[in-house]
């Protein structure tokens, strides 16, 4: 028989619920459900045949104190119900709730895609039925209390999973737990929504500036492998734009919509390095966070990741590297789990690794799965045709920087960078574009403006000494040599080989004397 909704309108008394239920009754009417509010009874019935529903609505309307009826399509609760399960089959997240038996009650299509279970199926039976996994939110109905945030691996047909989850109890009136009801979202996507919040804009080649033939068949190169996913070496002195050209292989490649991440692999110690790469897990060592950290790998999942100064990777952590390229796969700091990791590498050094790997202190497997794609990078005085558009290119950003409005150089400045061998290539070329657009009071920078260090000199860049204390002479010659030694190497830990001091040391130093601009790639 049909199913009927009325809403009938009352006056607000007692005894009136019971007068409408005496009506329904008499004519044999099913009721499904009633809902009650002052001055309006919802009913859903049926078992009634229609000459039954004119004698009910003529018996309900002759009611005293029944105002109004009429018929309606969806009962309150039903049209909530429906707002309900749009806003559910609606958002990015899985949605799933259990009552206090654990037993599903809800589940959105999002919910039914990650735990690969019909819905149907799967409400009515219990948590543990359907995922083969030991899920947070049980832990509420136990404890009361929800939770944020936490990782967790789901296997399911598809294969293992990492998902990011939030859980909440679902309480009654009293405040007793009814059933819990938990959020999840897998890790790729928050990683991606994180990336395209914070990632600054994409660099690209038309941001690498050129004009020589040797640098446009490097750009025409660096295109093409963009295309693809293999690993590619960037070789070239410190200085000449390894990180640049990384940045826009990635823009220019299949991944540029996901994370970019860039380690330099010769700015911390050992094993920061590992726990910057690998993550670790909550407990792994002193001062480990809790709740443990996700590592660059996990953090550039299906994007790419950049390892400056390959060549400064310890024995230790070249088989760890190895063994995440052979695999895809990685493990935290202190962790057993096997996380999967889609990710292209790139990876940059100024060192000859092949002299590295006859001499033992590189390993070859991994020279040859970096080594797949080669890119070398020529130093900028292979290629002074370059400087005049890289002047340009300088003179315009310090402008924006610096607030000033400097045209051009002076012919005899372009003359003099021509005959200087640029040991730092092209930050050497815009550390002293930017020191002179500082000195410059006009629209031209002229010869006086510019001050070229020789820092292969004895005694270059020595300052006034007069009235200093032996102390004060000993910082500055300690500085000049430190600021010597990392110009020439580009990076901590090969300069602290050559000054025989330790890694740390020369960090506190580089600290200490303000240098740590010169490490900047």
């Amino acid at each position: 028989m049909q199913t009927y909704r009325w809403c009938i309108n009352t006056r607000d008394r007692v005894g009136m619920v019971l007068d409408v239920l005496r009506v329904l009754s008499q004519e044999g009417a099913n009721i499904i459900t009633m809902e009650v509010a002052p001055g309006v009874i919802n009913v859903k019935f049926t078992g009634v045949d229609v000459g039954g529903v004119l004698r009910l609505e003529k018996n309900l309307r002759s009611l005293p104190d029944v105002y109004r009826l009429r018929e309606i399509e969806v009962l309150p609760h039903e049209e909530r119900e429906r707002q309900l399960k749009a806003v559910l089959d609606s958002v990015s997240e899985g949605i799933i709730a259990v009552d206090k038996r654990g037993m599903i009650t809800t589940l959105n299509p999002v919910g039914e895609q990650i735990l690969q279970v019909n819905r149907e199926r799967a409400i009515g039976r219990h948590l543990s039925e359907v995922v083969p996994a030991d899920l947070p939110m049980l832990r509420i109905l136990e404890t009361g209390q929800g939770y944020n945030n936490k990782e967790i691996i789901l296997t399911t047909k598809r294969g293992r999973s990492h998902y990011i989850t939030t859980g909440r109890a679902i309480k009654d009136e009293r405040g007793e737990t009814v059933g819990a009801v938990a959020a999840l979202k897998d890790m790729s996507e928050v990683r991606e929504l994180v990336f395209s919040l914070t990632r600054p804009p994409a660099i690209t080649f038309s941001d690498i500036i050129y004009a020589s033939e040797a640098m446009a068949r490097v750009v025409e190169m660096a295109k093409m492998v963009a295309r693809g996913n293999s690993t590619i070496l960037i070789r070239g002195e410190s200085g000449t734009g390894k990180e640049l050209f990384a940045r826009a292989i990635h823009a220019a490649g299949p991944r540029r919509r996901k994370p970019f991440v860039a380690l330099n692999c010769a700015a911390l110690p050992d094993a920061l390095v590992e726990s910057e790469l690998f993550g670790y897990e909550e407990g792994a060592f002193t001062g480990a966070r809790r709740g443990g950290k996700q590592g660059l790998f996990e953090l550039a999942h299906q994007g790419t990741i950049f390892l400056d100064e390959i060549g400064e990777l310890s024995p230790h952590l070249q088989v760890k590297l190895l063994r995440v390229l052979q695999e895809n796969k990685v493990r935290r700091v202190g962790g057993r789990e096997e996380i999967p990791v889609d990710v292209r590498v790139i990876a940059a050094t100024n060192r000859n690794l092949e002299e590295m790997v006859r001499k033992g202190d590189f390993r070859e497997e991994l020279y040859y799965r970096l080594n797949v794609i080669p890119l070398y990078i020529p130093p900028l005085r292979e290629r002074l045709e370059d400087l005049p558009a890289l002047v340009e290119n300088c003179l315009q950003k310090f402008n924006r920087v610096l607030k000033k409005r400097v045209k051009r150089v002076h012919p005899r400045v372009l003359e003099r960078f021509r005959q200087h061998t640029w040991p730092g290539n092209v930050r050497e070329l815009e550390n002293v574009l930017e020191r002179a657009m500082n000195l410059v009071e006009g629209e031209v920078i002229r010869p006086e403006h510019i001050i070229i260090e020789d820092l292969s000199a004895p005694g270059s860049g020595h300052q006034e000494i007069s009235g200093a204390s032996l102390k004060e002479l000993k910082e500055q010659l300690e500085r000049e040599v430190i600021a010597r030694m990392l110009a020439k190497y580009g990076a901590a830990r090969p300069a602290a080989r050559a000054l025989g001091i330790s890694h740390t040391a020369l960090l506190r130093k580089i600290e200490k004397y303000q240098l740590r601009k010169l490490l900047e790639t």
